[in-house]
């Protein structure tokens, strides 16, 4: 029988149990070799797209400094969920303070706020050097990008921070089991004696004037720039353009598309969809787009092609030498 909790509970006195995937406790140990493999490449592949951006002053350019933007917010995504799916899988560590719970819960919502803006200001980048080419550098500059990751993070804290005030207002009795395999607002907040009806709308509201607005933006971006390179005379230059948003368009697709199932799922499909699948795609979703961004980022700019070959390129010369 699962541990409740007494009615009034102090917030400060209370833990959870996060139980991994449910309906899926016995397949825990394998599920977690590819889950700890993709965390591993995602931790690995951003820190080192980080610091071949950070290190080479030919990629201090405007899409380079959002690169190294998004790869970062994949970072945090990843370390802030990844470890304690891995404690619960392989050394049933599932315990869990509400102090600690409602962090990770704040920290997931507000990375992944932000990684959506940081999504939006790279289609941005795209729309003007595919539009308006000639005033690339002076639109973009510097300072435009700084205040541009800045209104990121202030965007998400403001829209973040209510889920604390919100899940610390209610009053918490009965199981104090979360069937996730980390801490999210709605999780929380379903455990709760109150009506979370406030929370739902906040939560729904939110995400469909934050990541949903974010989203319509971006479309808008690349339908102008689709009307701009239709126009372009040439095939070779249409495709050319085309194939610098290429990697872009990919990695919308793996955040959105995942997260928006997630969402919608938790809140309208609980009934119909297993909850393992829901939890599933959750798990997925906080390794595999972090693993596969610098991938493809790698193998589809030609940029930073060239500074891995130029990076190596020493490596590669010393073993010869020596042999």
């Amino acid at each position: 029988m699962a541990p409740s909790f007494s009615n009034h509970t102090n917030p400060q006195d209370m833990w959870y149990v996060l139980i991994g995937i449910p309906g899926l406790e016995d397949l825990h140990t394998w599920i977690s070799i590819p889950i700890c493999s993709m965390y591993i490449v995602a931790v690995l592949g951003n820190i080192f797209l980080i610091f071949l951006i950070i290190t080479e002053h030919s990629l201090h350019e405007p899409m380079y400094l959002f690169l190294s933007m998004l790869a970062s917010a994949d970072f945090l995504l990843s370390t802030a969920t990844a470890p304690k799916m891995l404690a619960i899988f392989w050394f049933h560590s599932t315990d869990i303070s509400f102090g600690s719970c409602v962090s990770q819960m704040f920290f997931i919502h507000f990375i992944f706020v932000a990684e959506s803006a940081i999504l939006l200001a790279m289609a941005f980048d795209r729309y003007v050097a595919i539009c308006y080419p000639l005033r690339y550098t002076t639109i973009l500059t510097s300072l435009v990008i700084g205040k541009i990751g800045i209104a990121a993070v202030v965007r998400s804290f403001f829209i973040c921070c209510p889920f604390i005030f919100l899940v610390y207002r209610l009053t918490y009795c009965g199981t104090n089991v979360i069937p996730h395999s980390y801490c999210e607002h709605m999780g929380i907040a379903r455990l709760a004696c109150d009506n979370i009806k406030v929370n739902v709308i906040y939560g729904l509201t939110m995400a469909l004037f934050s990541s949903g607005m974010d989203l319509v933006f971006i479309i808008m971006s690349y339908t102008m720039i689709l009307c701009t390179v239709f126009q372009i005379p040439s095939w070779t230059a249409r495709f050319k353009a085309l194939n610098t948003c290429s990697s872009h368009i990919c990695v919308i697709f793996m955040f959105y598309t995942p997260a928006f199932f997630s969402f919608f799922a938790h809140r309208f499909g609980s009934k119909t969809i297993p909850s393992y699948i829901h939890i599933l795609v959750a798990n997925i979703y906080v390794v595999v787009p972090p693993m596969l961004n610098p991938i493809i980022y790698g193998v589809k700019t030609k940029q930073i092609q060239d500074r891995l070959i130029l990076l190596f390129s020493p490596i590669s010369t010393c073993c010869k030498n020596e042999e």
